[in-house]
């Protein structure tokens, strides 16, 4: 278990899923992440700018985040707020909700959600990732799942090829500085029609998303052991502290309280 400004990381014993208790009046900027989430308020409230709209959570609701949903999210007041996370590698919950509706995509549709059923399955979750072999675990995620995922909708927005080309250009080479007129130039668009539509697309601009590919690119290094200063020439910081201011806006926790010991 790793514990840091009221956030800990606690040992998981499923494959591709994170599990995050905190109690803290931390305030997070815009940022995202690779996994979906779930998780539950226990105690005090928060507020939260979601790509779903604004998000208000209390004591006793669920809340959710999807892979690359820009998000932040603050305390009601300086008491804080006391929540359990669950983040789940796409694999893993994708595989599961294919078991349950075969050939359907899936993701949550509702921010926050407030379900007795669903909180207790959650728990039960919770509870089987951080005490129980794969067996329980397994059958906890499907419950959950059947539960909580609804069909995403078909007729979804085709994204622009260039700026898709763009995330994937800067996914695949986080530490890479492109120019905005490179950027443009490739996805022949001029800078601000390719500025636009960035935003648009991936709810954030270029320079914030390519400092969100950085953070979980440097994630991934911290945990494969490389040394912190190391981490942060390879994902393209500034330096190691500008890698770790930005590790606690988007995590709570630094990066070297982040991996699990």
């Amino acid at each position: 278990m790793t514990s840091a400004r009221g956030f800990q990381l606690l040992r998981s014993g499923m494959a591709g899923v994170e599990v995050v208790v905190a109690d803290s009046a931390h305030a997070f900027g815009r940022h995202t992440h690779d996994e979906f989430g779930i998780g539950l308020i226990e105690r005090g409230a928060q507020k939260s700018a979601s790509g779903r709209g604004v998000v208000q959570a209390c004591a006793g609701d669920m809340i959710t985040v999807n892979p690359g949903e820009v998000h932040d999210g603050k305390p009601f007041d300086n008491s804080g707020r006391r929540w359990r996370m669950l983040y789940i590698a796409p694999p893993q919950l994708l595989e599961a909700s294919d078991d349950i509706a075969p050939g359907t995509a899936f993701e949550f549709t509702a921010p926050v959600i407030r379900d007795a059923v669903l909180t207790a399955r959650f728990r039960e979750l919770f509870d089987a990732a951080t005490t129980a072999g794969a067996l329980r675990s397994d059958a906890a995620l499907l419950s959950l799942v059947a539960r909580l995922l609804k069909p995403v909708p078909q007729e979804r927005p085709a994204l622009v090829a260039g700026v898709t080309a763009a995330r994937e250009r800067m996914d695949d080479a986080p530490d890479l500085t492109p120019t905005l007129q490179a950027l443009a130039a490739d996805a022949g668009l001029s800078r601000y029609q390719f500025l636009r539509a960035f935003t648009r697309l991936t709810g954030l601009p270029p320079h914030a998303y390519l400092l969100q590919r950085r953070v979980q690119h440097a994630r991934g290094l911290v945990r494969e052991g490389m040394a912190l200063a190391d981490v942060a020439a390879a994902s393209g910081f500034a330096d190691q502290s500008h890698m770790t201011r930005c590790f606690v806006r988007s995590f709570g926790l630094t990066p070297g309280s982040f991996v699990q010991r």
